[in-house]
């Protein structure tokens, strides 16, 4: 009912004027309706200013375990395609049951939890992430917008955040995501069309295959989604409301398949973990420690090892401490290796208060995988925990020189330079989290405080020097766009 009811709200035509959206959103111009192609730079905009507000929805999924396989497997197709090298791209999860998948302007790629659960192996996972790509990588969506008005391209930023919140199953923040958008026919204009599909379709083929996935995966999922389809009448997934999928697309992508040889390709570990983590998640922390202690009784799973970790996970969410223990020492007993059980062990050591036990295993840990998120995110939490700013923000800015712009890692060191009395670096790094969030106004509100701090040395004045000129320069900008749209 309520994607019915956002489809109608989208089709026709809302309250607020252009203006007041372009000044809201602060979006820049996008140019002559006239111009075939939008710049990369325009592009990237529109897909961080759609980022920020799904940020700030609830909408993504908060798990770096789950967002670093995602990515890991983004990697690894885009390998098989080195001209792709100059395109960035983000991949990340959502927190929701909905079969759907999408990509965003700028290189951002968006899997549901639901959709991942869904696929019954590895290659079909790719295959979707495939796909997306190729809608980034063939610009599908600046070639839509490029054919709109100037008027009609400042609300998209809005209008693709309310068509992702309605992929979630959130009427509610697709509701608050569309408040202030104007045009018409607005879902026909966003969704892609079927040129745009088949297209896609072939080059992900060809990204599927190069990657050395099974190249049966696109056509065995599609096929899937049509039964789910035919099977409960009215329970249309969100990925073929917004991918419309055909009978020619399927045979199209059988024919492509029936081109190449059969492979088998076995499926990663990260996979079924990854499937385990999420399965934990869904219902009550004891009706998950339910069923997958039954599925385990029973031998309904793909993976043991993967099985008995996600039981171990649920007994976390139900803080079953020491139940949670005996399982991971059990997998470690069967010579069981991994980064995400150290940081699931991690975890249970420390939210069960043993955390000198969990200090030990954490720095062990990342001794052997120093790159691991979720251990590089955990370690310093714990450090603060423990007591020890300072060691935490050192250890979250040396981290910051393999990822710049990581968020968590910025509010990290936020965090704990202000436990350790370093107002200055606190105050800089809370600014660097709110510019790569796109809320420049407080990043330069923080950038301020930070060049007063009496703590600052010379060295971290010419830190932040560069920084304050580019985001007032940015700010500037953006007063200037709205003053046009005006």
């Amino acid at each position: 009912m309520r994607i019915r009811l956002l489809s109608a709200l989208l089709a026709g035509s809302l309250s607020l004027g252009l203006a007041s959206t372009r000044a809201a959103l602060n979006l820049p111009d996008l140019g002559e309706a006239s111009e075939t192609v939008i710049s990369r730079n325009t592009e990237q905009t529109l897909g961080t200013q759609t980022m920020n507000q799904l940020r700030a929805s609830g909408t993504l999924l908060d798990d770096p375990e789950v967002n670093a396989y995602l990515d890991q497997l983004g990697r690894r197709l885009l390998q098989a395609d080195p001209s792709q090298s100059g395109q960035s791209f983000t991949f990340f999860a959502v927190g929701s049951r909905e079969l759907n998948a999408f990509a965003l302007p700028g290189g951002y790629v968006g899997v549901n939890s639901g959709l991942i659960l869904a696929t019954q192996n590895e290659s079909e996972l790719a295959s979707v992430l495939a796909h997306e790509i190729s809608h980034v990588t063939q610009h599908h969506i600046a070639r839509q917008i490029a054919a709109q008005t100037s008027n009609q391209m400042a609300t998209m930023a809005a209008l693709l955040g309310a068509l992702v919140a309605a992929g979630t199953g959130n009427g509610q923040v697709a509701m608050a995501a569309i408040t202030g958008a104007t045009a018409a026919q607005l879902q026909s204009q966003i969704n892609y069309t079927r040129e745009h599909e088949q297209e896609a379709d072939r080059v992900g083929f060809r990204l599927l295959s190069d990657a050395g996935f099974d190249p049966r995966a696109m056509a065995s999922f599609f096929e899937r989604l049509q039964r789910s389809t035919r099977l409960v009448e009215g329970n249309v997934p969100s990925y073929m409301r917004t991918h419309p999928l055909t009978q020619t697309r399927i045979a199209e992508a059988q024919d492509l398949a029936f081109s190449k040889p059969y492979r088998q390709v076995r499926d990663s570990q990260e996979f079924h973990l990854v499937r385990a983590l999420l399965r934990s998640y869904d219902g009550t922390p004891q009706e998950a420690v339910r069923r997958m202690t039954k599925e385990l009784t029973e031998g309904r799973y793909p993976d043991r090892q993967a099985a008995r970790y996600g039981l171990a996970a649920a007994r976390l969410r139900a803080q079953d401490f020491a139940q949670a223990r005996k399982d991971l020492e059990a997998l470690e007993k069967d010579g069981f290796q991994h980064p995400m059980y150290e940081a699931l062990l991690g975890q249970v050591l420390m939210q069960s208060g043993q955390l000198p036990a969990a200090r030990n295993r954490y720095e062990e840990a990342l001794k052997r995988y120093p790159r691991h998120l979720q251990l590089v995110y955990d370690y310093p939490r714990l450090l603060m925990q423990m007591g020890d700013k300072a060691r935490a923000a050192r250890f979250a800015e040396a981290k910051l020189l393999d990822y710049p712009h990581d968020i968590t890692l910025h509010q990290t060191a936020a965090e704990a330079w202000a436990g350790a009395g370093q107002m200055f670096k606190s105050h800089y790094h809370q600014g660097e989290y709110y510019a790569a969030l796109g809320r420049l106004k407080e990043a330069d509100e923080q950038f301020t405080i930070a060049s007063r701090s009496p703590d600052g040395d010379t060295h971290d004045l010419l830190i932040l020097d560069p920084r304050m000129k580019a985001i007032k320069e940015q700010l500037r900008e953006q007063r200037r766009n709205s003053r046009e749209g005006q």
